[in-house]
C-alpha cells in the first residue's frame, strides 16, 4: 500500500535509557503483530491525511512478559511521551484465548457480576448451561474491560490474578495504565473522565458450547488525554 517511516529521533532517545533491546531476527520473524497492525494503521492514516508525506512517524516496541513492577518501571520511560499531545499509542491484544488448546477452559457459575469464584471445565465433567460456557467467556472478558475502565493498574493485574483470563496484550496494557496513573498523579490530565479507556466493540470467535469447543475473543477500546 506504501510506506511507513520510524521516528528514529524518539527510537534512539528510548535506546539512549538502556532499558530496551533490538530485536533479534528470529524472534521478529516468528513475532506477528506489528505486520497485523501496520496495514490497518495505514489505511486509517490515508483517511486521517491528505498525502503519505504528511503521515506521522512509527516508535514500534514489542512488549515481553513482565513482572508488575516491571510494567510501572517502563511507565516512567513512557509518560511523558503518552502526556505528549502530538503521541497516539497503539495497544495490541486479543482478550480471552478459551478452551483446552490454550490450556484455559475457567468457567464462572450464574452469580452477580462481580463474584468471580469460578473453576476449570474438564471433559469428564458435566458441560454447564448456566449460563452457557460463551455467557461465562463474555462475563470474564467484562470483568476484565471493567478493571481498564476504572482505570487501576493493580485493580487489573488482580483481576487477571483472580481469574487467569488469558488476556495476551496484559503487559503493554498494564504499562499504559501505569503511566496514565503517572500523568494523572502529575496534574496533566484535569478531566475527570480523561485519561479513562472506554470499551467501544467487544466480539468473540465463537460462541462455545462443549468443552471441546475453542474460542478468541477481541474488544476495542480508546482513551483520550
Amino acid at each position: 500500500m506504501g510506506d511507513l517511516k520510524l521516528d528514529q529521533s524518539t527510537i534512539k532517545e528510548l535506546q539512549a535509557t538502556k532499558k530496551f533491546d533490538a530485536w533479534r531476527p528470529q524472534s521478529e520473524e516468528d513475532e506477528h503483530s506489528l505486520e497485523m497492525h501496520l496495514p490497518y494503521i495505514y489505511k486509517v492514516l490515508t483517511k486521517a491525511f491528505k498525502s503519505a508525506d504528511e503521515f506521522p512517524l512509527l516508535i514500534p516496541v514489542l512488549v515481553g512478559a513482565t513482572s508488575a513492577a516491571t510494567e510501572r518501571a517502563y511507565a516512567q520511560i513512557f509518560a511523558p511521551y503518552l502526556a505528549d499531545p502530538t503521541s497516539v499509542f497503539i495497544v495490541s491484544s486479543d482478550f480471552c484465548h478459551w478452551g483446552e488448546r490454550f490450556q484455559y477452559t475457567y468457567y464462572l457459575p450464574a452469580a452477580p457480576l462481580a463474584n468471580t469464584a469460578g473453576y476449570n471445565l474438564s471433559r469428564v465433567g458435566k458441560t454447564p448451561t448456566d449460563p452457557p460456557i460463551y455467557e461465562s467467556i463474555g462475563r470474564l472478558d467484562k470483568l476484565a474491560m471493567d478493571a481498564i475502565e476504572q482505570g487501576a493498574h493493580q485493580g487489573f493485574l488482580d483481576n487477571l490474578k483472580e481469574t487467569g483470563n488469558t488476556v495476551c496484550g496484559r503487559h503493554p496494557i498494564g504499562v499504559v495504565m501505569a503511566a496514565l496513573e503517572i500523568i494523572k498523579k502529575e496534574g496533566k490530565i484535569s478531566g475527570e473522565t480523561d485519561g479513562q479507556f472506554k470499551f467501544l466493540r467487544y466480539e468473540r470467535s465463537n460462541d462455545v458450547k462443549i468443552i471441546k469447543d475453542s474460542s478468541v475473543s477481541y474488544a476495542s477500546a480508546v482513551a483520550v488525554l
